[in-house]
């Protein structure tokens, strides 16, 4: 739970940082690790618990430490076996995280913000403000809860997440102090094991943060395109007008030659008379093959287009594509040797689905008032369908 113990969370630690923490208490690293892998592999809460213990470290850590997860507000599941989780962040914000179960992996969706900043026109996060950055325990407890109580409902100590992406409520890259140990612990082997091409950060384009990201922690990365251009983009993330397509594609460049995987995936929101257009979908194909106004100079960008349907929401004003439109834009993308996706909408009777996640969040930012102030720079023909 939240609050404000002043006993030290666990969760918040790397196992370097456990370790050096463990060092002021007299101990070795050896015992450090034998911690981390009770709390992360075997989800132990309860110090007593943890046998290989010494009992004097026991008794020095019920002293001084504490596991403190987040309160579950909430559990719904989808008729497609999708599960969402409400948690509770303390001073009146909650945050979601969902599991999405599929034939050959699972994969859990993370929250790494009280809201978003950003205020992508398509996003219901967004809509919602932003009220404060998560901790790196905060991050972590939503993994750390999800695993273990996914074994307990199998009765089964096997890995039930083995795929994990920053893609909930917030802009990871903006709270990036907390998300790098986070990371670090979903990738350690002494915590969940999880491979870097499992483990997917989702941005929307936050350049010094790719770069920086590409040298301490380099996951898969997955970029928040959704236009073709940088009119267009500047209307649907605010964000390209600080970070415009030439800048995001050239670093995008550059994480390659540190990601784990050989391409970068781009996510690209079919929005109704908006982005879904023949003509757009060629000029995205000329966007990520070096040959546009916004990408001459930067050379191809191995890629693949994951194209999302878009999940309405009141506020937005917007619609989904018809889903014929979205399969004639997939398959201009196709025929010019891009690897494209249509990603199946999962969750969305309980609002888990892509861009629904909202939670609850004391707004700092004013965000509604902001948003409908930018609704009327929505082009004319979109406004009209809108109504």
């Amino acid at each position: 739970m939240t609050g404000g113990s002043t006993l030290v969370n666990l969760l918040d630690f790397d196992l370097d940082g456990l370790a050096a923490w463990c060092e002021g208490l007299g101990e070795k690293r050896f015992r450090a690790v034998q911690l981390f892998r009770w709390i992360h592999q075997k989800g132990a809460a309860d110090f007593a618990q943890m046998s290989d213990l010494a009992k004097s470290l026991r008794d020095k850590l019920s002293g001084a430490a504490e596991l403190r997860g987040l309160q579950v507000i909430s559990e719904q599941r989808s008729a497609d076996g999708t599960v969402k989780w409400l948690f509770d962040v303390g001073g009146g914000n909650a945050v979601e995280s969902v599991f999405i179960p599929e034939d050959d992996r699972g994969t859990l969706c993370i929250s790494s913000q009280a809201g978003c900043a950003v205020g992508c026109r398509f996003c219901s996060t967004g809509h919602q403000g932003f009220s404060r950055n998560l901790t790196t325990g905060e991050i972590v407890a939503q993994l750390w809860f999800a695993e273990h109580r996914l074994r307990a409902a199998a009765n089964s100590q096997e890995r039930q997440i083995d795929n994990v992406v920053m893609m909930g409520m917030g802009e990871p890259l903006q709270n990036y102090a907390a998300l790098v140990p986070a990371l670090t612990i979903m990738l350690d082997d002494h915590g969940y094991g999880l491979s870097r091409r499992r483990v997917t950060v989702s941005t929307s384009g936050v350049v010094p943060m790719i770069d920086r990201l590409r040298e301490d922690c380099p996951a898969a990365l997955a970029v928040s395109l959704h236009a073709p251009d940088d009119a267009l983009r500047d209307q649907l993330v605010p964000l390209n007008r600080k970070y415009p397509l030439a800048e995001l594609l050239a670093t995008c460049r550059r994480y390659l030659d540190a990601a784990p995987r050989d391409f970068i995936t781009f996510e690209y929101c079919m929005l109704d008379g908006v982005n879904d257009a023949p003509e757009q979908a060629q000029e995205l194909v000329r966007l990520v093959s070096g040959q546009s106004a916004a990408s001459r100079g930067v050379g191809r960008v191995p890629c693949k287009l994951n194209l999302i349907p878009f999940n309405p929401f009141p506020a937005s004003g917007l619609k989904r594509s018809p889903r014929e439109r979205v399969i004639a834009f997939a398959k201009v993308l196709q025929d010019a040797g891009i690897v494209t996706t249509i990603r199946k909408t999962r969750g969305d009777d309980i609002a888990a689905a892509c861009g629904q996640l909202a939670g609850e969040v004391q707004d700092r930012t004013n965000a509604r008032e902001r948003l409908a102030r930018r609704r009327e720079t929505i082009p004319i023909a979109v406004a009209g369908d809108a109504a």
